[in-house]
C-alpha cells in the first residue's frame, strides 16, 4: 500500500474514532489564539487554558498587551515555562500589531513569521486554526513522532518532515490530520510506554511490527 494511501486510511481510523477536531486551545478571536500558541511552546495545552482565562480576563485587547507591564505578565505566565521570552514576544508582539496591523493579527503566512515568537508551526495553527487557510502542516513533538513510527517519514528535522507529509497527505486532510496525530499520539502513542495493546492502528504501523 503506498504511503498516500496508508494515511487516508489512518485518518479514517482516528476520525471514527475522535471525531472531527479542533484545536484544544481555548480562545475568543485570532488574536487571543495567536498568544495561547506563543504560550503554548514547551507546554501542555491544557496549562495553557489554565492560564489564559485569567491572562485574557486582565489584557482584554492588544492594546492593553502592548502597553502592559513585563513582570506583572510574567507572574500569570509563570507556569507555562520559558516565562520571560514568552512575556518579552507576547508584548513585541501586540507592539507591532498595534503599529503596523491596526490591532489585528495579519491574514498572511509570510507576514506570521515575521512576528516575535511565531514559527511554522505556530504559523500554521494560526492559519489554520484561525483563518481557515490551509499552507502548511502543524509538525509538533506528536506529529513528529507518530510520523516517524506509522512510517510516513525517516526525518527527524520538523521542517523536512512538513515538507514529507505534504507530499503523502491530502492537503484536504493537512489539519484534521496533524490535530488527529496529536490526540492519538497524547492518548495513545506516548514517546514512553505507548499503548500498544489497545492502540487500533497496529495492523498497518511500522512501530509496532518492530516490537
Amino acid at each position: 500500500m503506498n504511503l498516500s494511501k496508508l494515511s487516508t486510511e489512518h485518518y479514517k481510523a482516528l476520525l471514527n474514532h475522535y471525531g472531527s477536531p479542533i484545536t484544544p486551545l481555548r480562545h475568543k478571536n485570532i488574536e487571543q489564539l495567536a498568544i495561547a500558541v506563543i504560550l503554548s511552546a514547551q507546554c501542555t495545552d491544557a496549562r495553557v487554558n489554565q492560564i489564559t482565562p485569567k491572562l485574557f480576563s486582565r489584557y482584554k485587547n492588544i492594546g492593553d498587551f502592548a502597553r502592559a507591564s513585563q513582570e506583572e505578565v510574567e507572574k500569570i505566565i509563570y507556569s507555562a515555562g520559558f516565562y520571560k521570552m514568552k512575556t518579552m514576544h507576547i508584548i513585541a508582539l501586540a507592539r507591532i500589531l498595534e503599529k503596523n496591523y491596526e490591532g489585528k493579527i495579519p491574514d498572511n503566512f509570510e507576514a506570521l513569521l515575521k512576528l516575535p515568537g511565531i514559527g511554522r508551526k505556530s504559523a500554521n495553527v494560526i492559519m489554520s486554526s484561525g483563518f481557515n487557510k490551509i499552507c502548511g502542516i502543524v509538525v509538533d513533538t506528536h506529529v513528529k513522532r507518530l510520523s516517524f513510527r506509522l512510517g510516513y517519514t525517516s526525518n527527524k528535522n520538523p521542517d523536512k518532515i512538513e515538507a514529507d507529509l505534504m507530499q503523502i497527505w491530502p492537503k484536504k486532510i493537512w489539519n484534521p490530520m496533524s490535530l488527529l496525530l496529536i490526540f492519538h499520539g497524547r492518548k495513545f502513542c506516548k514517546a514512553q510506554n505507548p499503548r500498544c495493546e489497545t492502540c487500533f492502528l497496529t495492523e498497518t504501523c511500522r512501530f509496532f511490527k518492530k516490537c
